[in-house]
């Protein structure tokens, strides 16, 4: 009989229960159950309503139950930098407000008056992100400094949904380091930092990786799905828990995490927190067995999502793909620039990007959908060759992971852009990694290498180029 393994996996815009389970040597995923996320606004505030969501998550898991697979464990999975602080009593101070919320723009300068944006990345390695965990808090100190009083406990998003489900408050390694408050070698909290910046050191808790058992289900808990489990950390920022899944155990691998933001990088045992890797704006984030996922973020398919919502909310993606790809539109967008991180109109914000550069205005969807994903590809050729200077490797394939990899228009155009070849699957990659994890805990798998030569046996991977 199969043991079964639930990742949940929740990103901007949906989440997923998955089960995982290995049947004759290959890993075989079944979804069970999915719900819309995305933030709500009120009084001009963008939250995650975090009640619903855990709703969705003990939903889920009562499906799990209906269907007679009951798992060995549970994890969840999310984006990063997010947070919700916590008072004595345990309840919410606040909201939980989201990345996208505009109340971090000014923070950054707040924050170089007490310590220099290269000495800052120096001590943490992350690049500047306006949404990080270290400008929300900034924001807080200066605008909202009565709910930092009253917090008694700070957790990411996926350490509250774990919280809930075990009653027991851990902060996992890979999310933790999403917050710019990391020191990356100790791998714990930089504390001096912390102080430094004027924020309560008490309400950070302990950091613990990937492949941890926290507890079991609370008997609260326990009452509302049927069944008791372990819950297992994943690496819960969904990144990491995607590159675990790259179906690839070279030393030299390069790959794209894509979905709703896309990020290029390789693993790494060390971080580089030097001027050269700051300058070319990369970022050292943790992954599984405390290894670093050297990457840069790019702004990804939201731009692609943003702009199918606003013509053709209906169409599918891949028949977006295949009009775009007979478009012959040249004009091109800089994916990285802050005029698409939140615009309340994305097809305006590219057209107005085209017409200010002497660009052809794109004015159809598709016409849309090609420049952006021909500017995909471009940054990720740019990209590619910094990746190259930084290290000292030349990466002669590419993989791509994530629910991008399907975008077959996309890859196309990677192939071209960067000159190599493009390793495309498997599209389920961060609810993969997520269970990976729960299984090596399980002693499923032996190590990570022979997890990763399962996912390379068991989903099929395309190539282009």
């Amino acid at each position: 009989m199969s043991s079964y393994f639930l990742a949940i996996d929740i990103g901007a815009s949906s989440g997923r229960h998955i089960l995982g389970s290995v049947e004759d040597g290959k890993i075989v995923l079944e979804e069970v159950y999915r719900f819309w996320n995305g933030m709500d606004e009120e009084d001009g505030t963008l939250y995650w309503d975090t009640d619903r969501l855990f709703g969705e998550i003990l939903a889920g898991m009562k499906k799990c139950k209906e269907m007679g697979k009951i798992p060995v464990s549970v994890g969840v999975d999310t984006w990063g930098v997010d947070f919700v602080l916590l008072d004595e009593e345990d309840q919410i101070v606040g909201k939980a407000v989201g990345y996208r919320d505009h109340r971090t723009e000014g923070m950054d300068e707040e924050v170089y008056q007490i310590i220099s944006e290269e000495e800052l990345y120096a001590r943490t390695g992350i690049q500047k992100a306006i949404y990080n965990t270290i400008y929300q808090l900034m924001a807080l100190k200066k605008r909202r400094p009565a709910d930092l009083e009253r917090a008694a406990s700070l957790l990411m998003i996926p350490d509250y949904f774990h919280y809930r489900l075990s009653g027991k408050k851990v902060q996992e390694y890979s999310e933790a380091s999403t917050s710019q408050l990391l020191n990356p070698e100790t791998k714990d909290w930089d504390y001096e930092l912390i102080e430094m910046l004027g924020f309560p050191t008490g309400i950070f808790q302990s950091i613990r990786m990937p492949g941890t058992t926290v507890g079991c289900l609370t008997e609260k808990v326990q009452e509302v799905v049927g069944y008791n489990c372990k819950v297992v950390l994943p690496p819960s920022h969904d990144t990491a828990s995607a590159v675990m899944a790259v179906p690839s155990n070279e030393e030299d691998t390069c790959y794209i995490s894509s979905g709703t933001w896309s990020l290029i990088g390789v693993e790494r045992g060390e971080p580089d927190c030097s001027p050269k890797s700051r300058a070319a704006n990369f970022t050292n984030e943790g992954g599984y067995g405390g290894r670093i996922t050297y990457l840069a973020n790019i702004m990804g398919l939201w731009m692609i999502q943003s702009v199918r919502n606003q013509l053709a909310p209906d169409m599918s993606y891949g028949e977006l793909c295949r009009q775009a790809s007979r478009e012959k539109i040249a004009s091109l967008v800089d994916c990285q620039d802050e005029s698409f991180l939140s615009p309340r109109d994305m097809v305006k914000a590219v057209q107005s990007y085209c017409e200010k550069t002497g660009q052809e205005v794109p004015l159809t969807l598709s016409q849309l959908a090609c420049v952006i994903y021909n500017s995909l590809a471009k940054c990720y050729g740019e990209k590619l060759q910094e990746i190259r200077k930084i290290t000292g490797t030349q990466y002669d394939k590419i993989h791509i992971i994530g629910g991008g990899s399907n975008a077959v228009y996309l890859n196309e155009l990677t192939a071209k852009y960067t000159g190599i070849s493009v390793h495309a699957g498997p599209g389920e990659a961060t609810a993969i990694g997520n269970i990976l994890a729960q299984m090596l805990e399980e002693g499923e798998f032996g190590d990570l290498r022979e997890a990763r030569r399962c996912v390379a046996d068991s989903f099929e991977i395309m190539i282009y180029g």
